[in-house]
């Protein structure tokens, strides 16, 4: 049976080849979603081995986070853009678990995020969720909990205002479409708790700051960020 098995995933793989999203060359058995080769040259942060980092930096004076992070460097036409490209357009659901994996394996590592008790992806709106098909950072917070063992609570943080896209926006611009379109669902539960708030990429930080701020209304509650990439 097990060679039977080897013997259909291998002619599949000769019809239907399994590419790496970054080169396009065809992946080995032990690769997923990109090679080894393009995964080692993808730009990493140094944000995991410093509390003060690129990241935290930009929500100083805003917000009172315990730790801000991303994995990546995020670049106009870069390998980064490429996979969050493909995660969020493109339908690429399992590029969200592989890349939630690589930051779970970064979270791990580090110094900051032991005490974490509930990882909390940022909703969408439940129409544009519906348009989409799904949210990338549900995708991204279960690669997550796959390394950590951390339950994830996606039903905590709801999303109430449909807002327009925050691409072309300003900073002040992002925060105003953001301000108040979060709400709380079922929270005494997590008082006194460390709470993860997971993304795709940070710019700005109008919508993580929106949703932290939301957060921070529970009783003892200590809110980190953690994105994919930092742009």
């Amino acid at each position: 049976m097990k060679y039977t098995l080897s013997f259909l995933e291998d002619l599949i793989a000769l019809f239907y080849p399994n590419t790496c999203i970054i080169c396009a060359e065809n992946l080995l058995k032990e690769e997923e979603c990109i090679c080894t080769l393009c995964l080692y040259k993808v730009p990493k942060t140094d944000c995991f081995k410093h509390q003060e980092n690129s990241v935290s930096k930009l929500f100083w004076g805003r917000i009172q986070l315990q730790n801000a992070v991303a994995l990546y460097h995020f670049k106009k036409e870069g390998s980064v853009q490429k996979l969050i490209q493909e995660l969020k357009y493109r339908g690429r659901k399992r590029t969200g678990v592989f890349l939630g994996k690589q930051l779970g394996y970064a979270l791990k590592e580090s110094n900051y995020f032991s005490d974490v008790d509930y990882i909390i992806p940022i909703p969408l709106h439940p129409k544009k969720e519906k348009l989409r098909g799904y949210n990338q950072s549900k995708y991204i917070a279960k690669g997550v909990h796959e390394i950590l063992g951390i339950e994830v609570n996606s039903r905590l943080l709801t999303r109430t205002e449909n807002t327009d896209s925050q691409t072309r926006k300003k900073r002040f611009s992002r925060w105003e479409n953001m301000v108040n379109s979060f709400a709380l669902k079922r929270s005494n539960k997590l008082k006194n708790t460390h709470l993860l708030l997971i993304d795709d990429v940070v710019t700005t930080g109008a919508t993580l700051e929106a949703c932290a701020q939301k957060l921070l209304e529970i009783e003892g509650v200590k809110v980190s960020i953690a994105t994919i990439a930092v742009a």
